[in-house]
């Protein structure tokens, strides 16, 4: 088994497919990447078992064969050479050899067939995305979703596919964003649960790609295939909450706001709050509205007024900053637009402007309780 290729064009696809892999695998053979040759195409995989890429790349060459070759070393070789072709040579001592113009360099590998084969998805559903769509969906989801491994189902980001359009959800309980398109439909009902290390994976590489995705999902794995990668996962288990229930729908309060003056101004009064609930107080009345924080055990406060465009009755509500900028800094727009209805009840954040035609966004957070 032998085949040349560009030293950095694969070391581009592998950095690509090294983020699948664990830095602390259970089976050894998961710290390597699969080579599958099929006389002039390679494929290359990485897998931890819930996550599964490969991408196809051109080479030269006319055997077949596959051997799975240490990742991390192989990475690290790569990224010292310039730009050259080098050759690959399996030998019979069970070691890959790879030549370059300055020299050789041998690697022990395993055999191909020891590397768990990807799942078949019998019969599966099929939707085709926009590449930037689905990247925009993920970004403006991803941030949201929660860490606690007692709520699985709230871990990773709700797809819901349906002929009026896509609908994106996460939440961790205190923050909610609902991202939805009703430009790009799916031809049936659908929906799942799909975790983040995947979304991250695709995020990341979505955002340079100008191909459609084809998504392609089944009860217990979802496959997403554009340009020359191959992305496949197991979903997560279980029934997401009902989210629309929580989204309160008679909010009289309204809100709007230049987005980077408030967020500046929520960043600095932060530095002020107590540091373990992180609590900031709005009090709005009129055209003005009081961003403020106070840290009663250091003394320590910040008090900020801005103008802003108000309609409904005098109010005070309590937001934990952390969640409140993690939301400004993922919208993009000049205006925002804050809902309330009470001080108790969850507050909406939707921007004014810089949306697509079809495309809209509802993020929710949560207030905190005000001590007077």
């Amino acid at each position: 088994m032998k085949f040349i290729v560009s030293s950095s064009y694969l070391l581009k696809q592998l950095q690509v497919l090294g983020n699948v892999i664990n830095s602390s695998n259970t089976l050894p053979i998961l710290d390597n990447f699969l080579f599958e040759l099929n006389n002039n195409e390679l494929t290359v995989s990485a897998s931890d078992l819930e996550t599964t890429m490969s991408a196809n790349l051109a080479i030269d060459s006319t055997s077949q064969g596959s051997v799975a070759v240490p990742a991390k070393l192989l990475l690290e070789i790569l990224k010292t050479f310039p730009e050259q072709p080098l050759t690959f040579t399996v030998e019979e001592n069970s070691t890959i050899e790879i030549s370059s113009n300055s020299g050789k360099y041998a690697l022990a590998y395993a055999p191909g067939d020891e590397f768990p084969k990807a799942v078949n998805l019998e019969e599966p559903s099929v939707t085709l995305v926009p590449a930037d769509v689905l990247a925009t969906a993920i970004s403006k989801t991803i941030f949201a979703a929660g860490n606690d491994d007692l709520r699985p189902v709230m871990s990773g980001v709700f797809f819901q596919f349906s002929p009026e359009g896509l609908t994106f959800v996460a939440t961790d309980a205190h923050k909610l964003v609902k991202y939805a398109r009703t430009d790009v439909t799916a031809s049936q009902v659908a929906d799942f649960i799909m975790p983040k290390k995947p979304l991250t994976i695709l995020k990341n590489i979505l955002s340079a790609s100008d191909a459609e995705v084809k998504i392609e999902y089944n009860d217990s794995n979802a496959t997403f295939s554009f340009d020359n990668y191959i992305l496949m996962c197991r979903l997560i288990d279980g029934k997401y909450p009902n989210y629309e229930a929580v989204i309160p729908k008679e909010n009289p309060n309204k809100l709007m706001i230049d987005r980077s003056q408030f967020l500046s101004s929520v960043r600095r009064v932060a530095i002020f709050s107590n540091k373990t609930t992180h609590q900031i107080r709005l009090k709005i009345a009129g055209a003005e509205l009081n961003v403020s924080a106070e840290d009663i055990d250091y003394s320590n406060k910040a008090e900020e007024r801005l103008t802003c465009d108000y309609q409904g009755d005098d109010m005070q509500i309590g937001y934990n900053s952390r969640f409140l900028t993690e939301m400004l800094t993922n919208l993009q727009s000049d205006m925002i637009m804050l809902e309330m209805s009470l001080p108790n009840r969850a507050g909406i954040l939707t921007p004014v402007d810089g949306l697509e035609d079809g495309e809209t966004v509802t993020m929710l957070v949560m207030p905190v309780m005000l001590n007077s």
